[in-house]
C-alpha cells in the first residue's frame, strides 16, 4: 500500500521557526513509521513563495520577491536535516514545473464553468493573504491572527463559484465523519460550510509575483490557489522518470488551525471542480504557544516576534530531544504551551532519567553479569503482559495520527520497566548463585523490553534509538519485530555512551 502525506507548504517572508519544525517532524513521525510497516512512503514538504506577504517582505528589505524567495527557502531546506526529517521531496511553487501544472488544472476549472469575473470589496489581511469575512473580522477590523489593522480593497477580480459546491460539501462532512481530525476542527470546518458559502476571489491585477492567469495574463492567482495545489502537482514532477500521481495520490495532509478553511473548505472545493480525488484526510493541530512578559500566551508567530529558535534548541539538547519534546509537551491537535524551561525539565527527567538511564543500567548490568550478552531464556511472562498488543495499538492510534497518545502508550512501557529494574534489583541477585537463572531471565526481559521500546520510538528519537538498538545487538528496525519476546536473544552488545547527556 502507498501512503503520502504532506506539510503544508511555509511562506518564506521569514526564516523557519519551531512551529514550522513541530509540523514538519510530525509528518515525519507518520512517514518513519509507515515504512516500518512495510509501506512505500511519499513524504512532501517545501516553501510557498508567491503572493503579497512575499512581495511586501522584500520591498521591506530592498530585494525582489525572487531574491528572497532564494534565500528564505535555502534556511528551510536547512532545517530538513537538522531536524533529521526524511522527506521525499522538497516543492518551491516558484518553480516552473509547478507553475505550469497550477495553469493547467486551473484551466480545467475555468472550462468547466466554475470562474467568472467580478468586482471584489471586503477587509483584507497582507500577512494571511486573506480577505476575511465579516465573522472573521477582530474587534475595529483587525485581523485575529495577526493583531493589525485590516485593509479594505476593492479590485476586479477572476472567482471562482465555491458556493456552487455548497451542497457537496455538506455531503462530504456527512459522509465521511473522519475526513477532518480532531472532531473539534471537523465541527469548525463543517460550521463554516453551513453558515453559507460565498464565491470567493481567484485572481490578483495589483500583483505580478505569482502565476500568471493563462486566460487573462493582466491576472495573477490569489496565492491560495497557486499554493494548495502543490500537493498534486508535486507528484507530476517530483520523481524525473514517472509521475507518482496515480501511485500515491489522494494525500494525507498535515497543516496547522490558522490554514484550516482553505484546506477544508476551499481545496475540496477545487478537486471537485477539476473532477480530482479529494485527499484521504485532513489533520489539523494547534498552535505552539509561548508566554509573554504578562504570563499570556500566544501563537508563535514572525510577526509577533516570539519565536523559539529550533537551532538553539538543537544545539544545547539535541535534535532527538526536540522531536521528543514537541509531541510530548503539546497534545498533537490541541493548543500548547512551550518554554525553555520545560524543555529542560522534560529532557532531564524523561530522556535522559527514564529512558537513558534505563538503557545504561541495563547494557551496563549485561556487560557484568551475563559476559556482554542477552542470556537465550524465555522472557518474563508477567511483563508479556504489559507490552502485549503494545505494536497494534501504536499503529492504530498513528493511523489517526494520535501522535502525542502513541508516545504516552510507548513511555507508560518505559516507565514498566524502570519499575521492573526496582522490583528485581539485579546487583542483589547477582550477588546470590542460586538465584542465576532468576537474574538472567531479569536481563533478557529488561533487553527485550527496551529492544522493543527502541523500535517503536525510532520515529520519534531515530538517532537513539539507532545507538541503543546497536547496542542491544538488535539493529532491526521493521514493525513486526516490535512484538516483545520476538527476538530469540543471545546477542552480544556493546556499551553504550548517555543517549541524553546532561547539556553543557
Amino acid at each position: 500500500m502507498a501512503y503520502y502525506v504532506t506539510t503544508p507548504i511555509f511562506y518564506v517572508n521569514a526564516a523557519p521557526h519551531l512551529g514550522h519544525a513541530y509540523t514538519t517532524i510530525g509528518a515525519d513521525i507518520l512517514a518513519r513509521h509507515m515504512r516500518q510497516r512495510g509501506e512505500e512512503v511519499f513524504f512532501l514538504t517545501g516553501t510557498d513563495e508567491h503572493g503579497e506577504p512575499v512581495a511586501q517582505a522584500a520591498e521591506r528589505e530592498g530585494v525582489t520577491p525572487k531574491e528572497l524567495a532564494d534565500r528564505n527557502a535555502e534556511r528551510f531546506k536547512a532545517l530538513i536535516p537538522r531536524i533529521n526529517v526524511t522527506n521525499d521531496f522538497f516543492i518551491r511553487t516558484s518553480d516552473p514545473r509547478h507553475k505550469r501544472a497550477v495553469q493547467e488544472f486551473m484551466q480545467t476549472v475555468y472550462d468547466n464553468g466554475y470562474v467568472y469575473k467580478g468586482t471584489y470589496e471586503g477587509w483584507y489581511c497582507p500577512r494571511c493573504a486573506d480577505f476575511k469575512t465579516e465573522n472573521e473580522v477582530g474587534e475595529d477590523n483587525t485581523c485575529p491572527i495577526h493583531k493589525i489593522p485590516l485593509d479594505r480593497e476593492k479590485e476586479e477580480n477572476w472567482f471562482f463559484k465555491l458556493s456552487a459546491f455548497q451542497e457537496r460539501l455538506e455531503q462530504l462532512y456527512t459522509d465521511q465523519p473522519t475526513w477532518v481530525r480532531p472532531r473539534h476542527r471537523y465541527n469548525e470546518a463543517r460550521a463554516f460550510i453551513t453558515g453559507g458559502l460565498n464565491d470567493v476571489s481567484l485572481s490578483r491585477s495589483k500583483l505580478t509575483w505569482g502565476v500568471e492567469v493563462p486566460w487573462d495574463p493582466d491576472h495573477v492567482f490569489y496565492v491560495w490557489f497557486d499554493a494548495l495545489l502543490n500537493y498534486y502537482t508535486a507528484l507530476s514532477f517530483a520523481d524525473p522518470d514517472q509521475d507518482l500521481t496515480e501511485k500515491f495520490w489522494p494525500a494525507f495532509h498535515i497543516i496547522g488551525k490558522d490554514i484550516l478553511k482553505f484546506h477544508a473548505v476551499f481545496w475540496p472545493a477545487m478537486l471537485m471542480a477539476a473532477g480530482v480525488e479529494l485527499p484521504r484526510e485532513i489533520y489539523i493541530h494547534g498552535y505552539l504557544l509561548m508566554k509573554d512578559a504578562s504570563g499570556a500566551e500566544h501563537k508563535m508567530s514572525k510577526s509577533l516576534g516570539n519565536v523559539l529558535d529550533p537551532f538553539e534548541v538543537m544545539d544545547r539538547f539535541g535534535t532527538d530531544a526536540l522531536r521528543y519534546y514537541c509531541f510530548r509537551e503539546v497534545s498533537f491537535g490541541q493548543d500548547g504551551g512551550v518554554s525553555t524551561v520545560t524543555f529542560g525539565e522534560r529532557y532531564e527527567t524523561e530522556l535522559a532519567n527514564e529512558f537513558g538511564n534505563l538503557a545504561s543500567r541495563t547494557l551496563n548490568m549485561l556487560g557484568r553479569y551475563t559476559d556482554g550478552a542477552v542470556p537465550a531464556v524465555e522472557v518474563e511472562p508477567a511483563l508479556a503482559g504489559d507490552f502485549e498488543a503494545l505494536d497494534t495499538e501504536v499503529c492504530s492510534l498513528l493511523d489517526q495520527a494520535e501522535i502525542t497518545q502513541a508516545l504516552e502508550r510507548i513511555w507508560q512501557r518505559v516507565r514498566r520497566l524502570n519499575q521492573y529494574v526496582e522490583e528485581n534489583a539485579p546487583w542483589k541477585l547477582a550477588k546470590d548463585p542460586e538465584q542465576a537463572d532468576k537474574l538472567n531471565t531479569v536481563l533478557r526481559s529488561l533487553a527485550e523490553g527496551l529492544r522493543v521500546l527502541g523500535v517503536l520510538l525510532t520515529p520519534y528519537i531515530p538517532e537513539s534509538t539507532e545507538k541503543l538498538l546497536d547496542a542491544l545487538g538488535a539493529p532491526e528496525i521493521e514493525l513486526a519485530g516490535a512484538r516483545y519476546g520476538s527476538h530469540p536473544g543471545g546477542q552480544p552488545v556493546k556499551k553504550l555512551a548517555p543517549l541524553f547527556p546532561k547539556p553543557e
